[in-house]
C-alpha cells in the first residue's frame, strides 16, 4: 500500500468524523476556535490511535470489536444527535412563541462544548480505524507511516469541516442543531447497519 492509498483511506476514515465536526459547529457556534479546534486533534489523535491498537492487537480482540462497533456508534452517536434534534425542536418552539420584546438574558443558552463529548465522539467515530490496523498488518503495511497520514487526513479535513460548518450555520439559522443531530443520527444507523 502506497502513501496516496493511504491518504485515500485517511480521507474515507475521516467522513464520519468530518460530518460531526460540522454538525457540532452547528451546535456549538457560540464557541471560541481554540475550543472548536478540538475536535479536529481529538478526532485526528483517535483516527490515528485506532489503526495502531488494531496492528499491535491484531486478531485477539478484532472479531469482538467489530461486532459491537455498529451498535457502540449507535448508542453514542444516537444519544447524542437526539439531544441535539429535541433541545434543537425545542429551541424552535419557543422562538416561535416569543410574542413582544425579549427579556434580558431570556435569549438561548449557549451550550458548552465538553472534553467529554468530544472523547466520546471521537472514539465513536475511529471505531472502524481498529480494524484498518488489523488489515494494515495482514497486508504488512508499516504502521508507523500509515497511523500518523490517517491522523494528519483526518485532522486537515475536520478543519475544512470547522469552515464549512460556520457557512452552513449561518444558512441553517435556527435550524442548524435539528439538522446536527439528525446527522449523528444517521451516521450511528450507517455504523449500525454497515
Amino acid at each position: 500500500m502506497g502513501l496516496l492509498e493511504i491518504i485515500v483511506l485517511g480521507v474515507a476514515l475521516s467522513a464520519d468524523a468530518f460530518a460531526v465536526t460540522i454538525s457540532n459547529t452547528f451546535v456549538y457556534a457560540s464557541e471560541s476556535r481554540s475550543r472548536l479546534m478540538l475536535m479536529p486533534l481529538m478526532f485526528g489523535l483517535f483516527q490515528g490511535l485506532m489503526p495502531v491498537a488494531g496492528y499491535l492487537l491484531g486478531g485477539l480482540a478484532a472479531e469482538e470489536i467489530e461486532t459491537y462497533a455498529g451498535v457502540i456508534t449507535l448508542v453514542i452517536l444516537g444519544l447524542v444527535g437526539g439531544n441535539m434534534i429535541r433541545e434543537g425542536v425545542c429551541a424552535l418552539r419557543g422562538a416561535g412563541e416569543q410574542d413582544g420584546p425579549e427579556e434580558p438574558g431570556a435569549g438561548p443558552v449557549a451550550r458548552r462544548l465538553t472534553l467529554v463529548t468530544v472523547l466520546a465522539q471521537a472514539i465513536a467515530t475511529a471505531i472502524d480505524a481498529f480494524a484498518v490496523g488489523v488489515s494494515l498488518r495482514a497486508q504488512a503495511v508499516s504502521v508507523v507511516v500509515a497511523a500518523p497520514v490517517i491522523a494528519l487526513t483526518t485532522f486537515l479535513c475536520c478543519v475544512a469541516a470547522l469552515a464549512l460548518g460556520r457557512k452552513l450555520g449561518e444558512v441553517l439559522g435556527d435550524r442548524a442543531q435539528v439538522a446536527g443531530g439528525i446527522v449523528l443520527v444517521l451516521i450511528g444507523l450507517k455504523a449500525f447497519l454497515a
